[in-house]
């Protein structure tokens, strides 16, 4: 008899490979399917976290895709372009993701235009916290709004690599056509339809994600993908149970969803940022004070594996332990690089 696990590398056994590697150095990624070159255009959605990815890329000189730009006006700047490739905000759920490919291509047209927040200002229902003091008028809303779904075309079609960072199964829906939104009516806005709680089954994400991709390669074949879970637990439930069991339903959910959609597509591929965060080898290290936020210790390491694995000529053989360096700004100046956008702090606001 032979055990067939004589010979298996030391990244098949817990012991060699979690338990024996110190926090600093542990790397769960043990291949890369294809890197990404400094030409190649990249563009990034989902929930707050994948705003550290585009921000290290950017760091890193490589090609951040941006489609849809500041307009010359005064305080254009603020008011979120460039956090991601156009201003539509955290994408928390895959049904956004998939209904905002739709909405830009014409497929999907919501009965929901525009909701109002309490000092009479509008806002767009499926980004009501892109512009601070919202719109005067629902035709420059429109008008914005025009302009923002064509770079949204823009960034599909041009994307050389396309990251999306799963965050949520929890959302609200119209009741009258299905459209998904970042926040409840009532949040920061209102709407005049009827609305209801959504927790997405693994059946429906899985529906979903595939169709977006298949929607995608329809527009752009050669794009490569790249899915990964943010670690940021839930910062509310509307479920009615303990918000940790909510986060752990969650997180596990997207997590199979995003491994579904890695073995049923060509150049998809899973990048592990959940698991560095949240492994037990991390020890609860990587984590800010409240136990949500992640330490900007932890996103350096998840980044460092990101950078070493996927980034073209940035030093794969370096050790995320030497990776890091000095830092001689001030504890104040490290906070502010790290503050990312995230619609959903307005739950508990």
């Amino acid at each position: 008899m032979e055990n067939p696990y004589h010979g298996l590398p030391d990244s098949a056994f817990w012991r060699r490979s979690v338990s024996r590697v110190p926090a600093e150095e542990f790397d769960p990624v043990t291949a890369a399917p294809f890197t990404i070159a400094q030409s190649d255009k990249v563009a990034t959605a989902g929930s707050c976290f994948a705003q550290h990815i585009s921000r290290t890329l950017m760091k890193e000189g490589f090609n951040y895709l941006v489609t849809e730009t500041a307009p010359q006006t005064e305080g254009a700047v603020n008011q979120n372009y460039g956090v991601f490739p156009a201003r539509f905000g955290n994408l928390y759920t895959v049904r956004q993701l998939l209904q905002l490919f739709q909405r830009a291509y014409g497929l999907f047209e919501p009965t929901d235009r525009v909701w109002r927040r309490p000092d009479g200002k509008y806002v767009d229902p499926f980004r009501p916290q892109i512009q601070d003091p919202g719109f005067d008028t629902t035709e420059r809303l429109e008008e914005d709004r025009e302009t923002h779904l064509a770079a949204v075309q823009a960034m599909f079609e041009d994307c050389d690599v396309f990251i999306f960072t799963l965050g949520l199964t929890e959302g609200w829906v119209s009741q009258v056509d299905g459209a998904v939104f970042p926040l409840a009516s009532g949040v920061v806005a209102a709407g005049e339809g009827e609305y209801a709680f959504k927790n997405f089954s693994v059946a429906e994400m899985t529906s979903d994600l595939a169709e977006f991709i298949r929607h995608l390669k329809a527009v752009n074949p050669t794009v490569r993908l790249i899915f990964t879970v943010s670690p940021v637990p839930l910062i509310a439930t509307y479920e009615p149970r303990h918000v940790l069991v909510s986060t752990v339903y969650s997180k596990s959910a997207l997590r199979v969803v995003a491994e579904q959609a890695v073995q049923t597509f060509e150049n998809a591929v899973y990048f592990p940022s959940y698991e560095i965060i949240t492994g037990p080898q991390a020890r609860s290290r990587f984590y800010g004070e409240d136990l949500r936020e992640v330490a900007p210790e932890g996103v350096a390491h998840v980044m460092s594996i990101f950078r070493r694995h996927y980034l073209d000529g940035t030093g794969q053989s370096v050790p995320s332990s030497q990776a890091p360096r000095t830092d001689f700004r001030s504890t104040q100046e490290r906070e502010e690089e790290m503050q990312v956008i995230c619609d959903e702090e307005a739950l508990d606001g």
